[in-house]
C-alpha cells in the first residue's frame, strides 16, 4: 500500500537487517560521550576550583570562574568547558578586585604605573580626591604645583580632573582609577589661600566646576577640613558644592573638621551637609584621634547609626593602623598658614610669630586640629618625607630625636624643618587606640582605604619613608584581623573591599564576581596573606597575593608583576559619556 496510509512497505528481511545494524552501532556508542571539541565552549581564562567569594557577603564556595575579554562571563561549574589559559586555584580564595577608598596614588602612578604596593595586595581600583584633586587647575595653580614637587618630577599637561585621569591611562597604569573633585582645589581655583568666604560669583563658579567634574566622571566632592585653606570654608559653602553634585548622583566625602576634640560635632556637620546637599555622606578614615578622645568612638558610631536608621546614606572608611600620616602643617594653627606655603614659611621666620605658634602647638584646643598636642610626646611624631636632600638624613627619625640632635625644642625644630625643606614635611603621628581599630573593623558600614600612594620598593620611592599602610592596609585586614583575630569573617571583609564601596559610589558592573561584570579578579592564599611593612622598614611588599586581573588582563602572575597596564578611568554616575550608547568605561 502506498500513499498516506503510513504502512511500512519495506521487506521484512530488510527491517530485521536494519535493526541489527542499529543495535551494533548503538553498542559502540558510550552512554556518556565526551564533549565534542568542536562544540565545547572555549573561554579566554578559566580559574578552576578556588573558593569563590563573589563580593556580596555570601560564604565562599568551591567553583570556577570564566573570563572573556574584559568581563567575567560565568561563575559556576565549568568541567565541560575549557580555557585558552587555565589557573588551578584549589586551596586559594578568588574574589573581586579590591577597592582602595582613599588613595594618594596621584603622583606615584605618574612615576610608576605598576602600582606595585597595591597590586601586591589585590587593589584594582584607586579612588583619589581627599580634599585636593589633580584638577581643575589655573595656570598659577599648575606653576605652584610644579614648584612644590618633591622627589617625583613630572609635567602637567592637563587642566581639568577628567584630563588628568585620561592622561594617567594614556601613560599606562595597572589599576583602574577614579576620583572625587577636591573642595580645597575648587577653593584655591577661585579664592586662593585667603581666609574669607567666596563671593556669590566665586561660589557660583565653584559649583560650575563641580558640575563639569561630575560630567567628566568625578564621584562627588571630597574635602579635608583640618588643613588650610580648606579649614576656612564654612558649612554653607560645602553644602553649596554638595548641591551641585547632587543631580549627578555624587557623594560628599570628608576628612572632617575634627577627629579629636570636636569629633562628634564634626559628624553632625557632615550629616548636615549630606542632608541639605542632597547627597550621600562618607567619613574619611574614621577614628578618634588623641588618647583623651578615644572614649568618644561609641558615640560617634551611634551618630552614624542613628542617621542611617533615619534613612540617610552615611558611611565611613578606615585604615587598619593606630598611626595617621600627614604633615607638620597638622601641628600648627591654620592662621599661620594663610596665603599658602610661601606666606607660612615667611611668618615662621618672625620671632614673635614663632613664639606664638610654639605656645599654640603646646596647648590643647578645640579651635583647630592640633596633632602636636594630641600625641603623648614628640617621640610619637615620625618624620617620613623631606623634599630637600640636605634633610633626608632625618628620614625615619622622631621629631624629638631631631630636636635633640639640633639642640632646640620640638616646636622650634618643627618650624625650622618646614622653612628649610620648602614643604610641610611628611609626618606620621601615633594617635589611635588598637581597641578602637578593632571596633571600627567590625562596623558593617565601614570600607577601607590606605590613605597612601602606590609606590614600588625601588628607585625614587626609596628616597623617602612612608607609613606601612602604603604596603599593608588590605593585607593586614585579611591576615591579621580576619584570619588571626577573627574580628569579621572573610566573606564580610571581601564584601567591604568590593561590592560595598562599588555600590556606594554607584559604579557600573564592578565590585562583584558575576556574569557581565568587569573582570577585576584576585586570587590569594588566605593562609599566607600578611603585611610585612613596619614603621622602621615600610618599603616591604605584602605576601600571599598570587594572581590579579584588571579588566581581564593579568597584572600579577604567581606573585610577580607581569608589566601589564590595562587600567582604565572608572567614572561616576554623572559622566556625560553614559548617554553615548557606545561609550566604554
Amino acid at each position: 500500500m502506498h500513499g498516506d496510509g503510513g504502512v511500512n512497505t519495506m521487506p521484512r528481511a530488510s527491517v530485521i537487517g536494519s535493526l541489527a545494524l542499529l543495535a551494533f552501532v548503538g553498542a559502540c556508542v558510550p552512554l556518556n560521550p565526551p564533549p565534542n571539541p568542536l562544540k565545547t565552549r572555549v573561554h579566554d581564562v578559566i580559574i578552576r576550583g578556588g573558593t569563590v567569594y563573589d563580593g556580596t557577603g555570601e560564604k565562599g564556595r568551591v567553583t570556577d570562574v570564566a573570563i572573556d575579554g574584559d568581563r567575567v562571563t560565568v561563575v559556576g561549574n565549568l568541567a565541560d568547558e575549557r580555557g585558552r589559559e587555565e589557573i588551578n586555584a584549589r586551596g586559594l580564595a578568588v574574589a573581586p578586585g579590591f577597592i582602595n577608598m582613599l588613595s594618594w596614588a596621584n603622583e606615584s602612578l605618574i612615576e610608576d604605573g605598576r602600582a606595585m604596593s597595591d597590586i601586591m595586595q589585590g587593589v584594582t581600583l584607586e579612588v583619589m580626591g581627599e580634599g585636593e584633586s589633580m584638577g581643575p587647575l589655573t595656570d598659577a595653580m599648575r606653576t605652584e604645583a610644579i614648584e612644590q614637587q618633591g622627589d617625583i618630577k613630572y609635567e602637567m599637561p592637563w587642566t581639568t580632573l577628567g584630563e588628568y585621569m585620561d592622561y594617567l591611562v594614556s601613560r599606562g597604569i595597572s589599576p583602574n582609577v577614579a576620583s572625587f573633585v577636591g573642595a580645597t582645589t575648587l577653593r584655591v581655583h577661585e579664592i586662593g589661600y585667603a581666609d574669607r568666604p567666596p563671593t556669590p560669583e566665586e561660589l557660583a563658579h565653584m559649583q560650575a566646576l563641580v558640575r563639569q567634574a561630575m560630567e567628566e566622571g568625578a564621584l562627588g566632592v571630597g574635602s579635608a577640613l583640618i588643613y588650610a585653606p580648606a579649614f576656612y570654608a564654612k558649612t554653607d559653602e560645602l553644602i553649596a558644592l554638595a548641591k551641585a553634585a547632587s543631580p549627578y548622583g555624587g557623594t560628599y566625602i570628608s576628612h572632617m573638621r575634627s577627629e579629636g576634640a570636636r569629633l562628634l560635632e564634626s559628624i553632625d556637620e557632615l550629616i548636615r551637609i549630606s542632608k541639605q546637599g542632597g547627597v550621600a555622606g562618607e567619613i574619611y578614615h574614621l577614628k578618634a584621634a588623641g588618647k583623651n578622645n578615644w572614649s568618644k568612638l561609641p558615640a560617634a558610631i551611634a551618630k552614624v547609626d542613628s542617621a542611617r536608621a533615619a534613612g540617610m546614606n552615611i558611611r565611613a572608611n578606615m585604615y587598619t593602623y593606630t598611626a595617621g600620616a600627614t604633615g607638620l602643617d597638622a601641628s600648627m594653627p591654620p592662621w599661620v598658614q594663610e596665603g599658602g606655603y610661601k606666606e607660612w614659611a615667611k611668618r615662621l621666620q618672625d620671632p614673635a610669630i614663632r613664639a606664638r605658634v610654639a605656645n599654640e602647638m603646646r596647648t590643647p584646643t578645640d579651635k583647630w586640629e592640633n596633632f602636636f598636642a594630641a600625641v603623648e610626646s614628640p617621640e610619637q611624631i615620625l618624620l617620613t618625607g623631606f623634599k630637600a636632600d640636605s634633610l633626608k638624613k632625618f628620614t625615619g627619625k622622631s621629631l624629638a630625636e631631631v630636636a635633640r640632635i639640633r639642640g632646640k625644642s620640638p616646636e622650634e625644630t618643627a618650624m625650622d624643618l618646614v622653612v628649610q625643606d620648602g614643604s610641610r614635611v611628611e609626618t606620621v603621628y601615633f594617635l589611635m587606640s588598637e581597641d578602637n581599630v578593632r571596633r571600627e573593623i567590625a562596623i558593617p558600614w565601614v570600607s577601607f582605604g590606605s590613605d597612601a600612594g602606590a609606590p614600588a620598593s625601588e628607585g625614587v620611592f626609596l628616597k623617602s619613608s612612608v607609613h606601612p599602610r602604603t604596603y599593608g592596609n588590605v593585607a593586614r585586614l585579611l591576615g591579621h584581623y580576619v584570619r588571626d583575630e577573627k574580628i569579621i569573617p572573610m566573606e564580610e571583609a571581601i564584601r567591604r573591599l568590593t561590592s560595598q564601596p562599588a555600590h556606594n559610589l554607584k559604579l557600573r558592573a564592578r565590585g562583584e564576581l558575576a556574569g557581565g561584570y568587569f573582570a577585576d579578579v584576585v586570587i590569594f592564599d588566605p593562609a599566607r596573606i600578611n603585611d610585612l611593612a613596619t614603621y622602621d622598614n615600610p618599603h616591604q611588599y605584602s605576601t600571599g597575593m598570587v594572581d590579579v586581573f584588571v579588566n581581564g588582563s593579568q597584572v600579577l602572575r604567581d606573585g610577580q608583576h607581569t608589566g601589564a597596564k590595562p587600567g582604565r578611568v572608572v567614572r561616576g554616575p554623572g559622566w556625560k559619556g553614559w548617554k553615548t550608547p557606545r561609550a566604554k568605561q
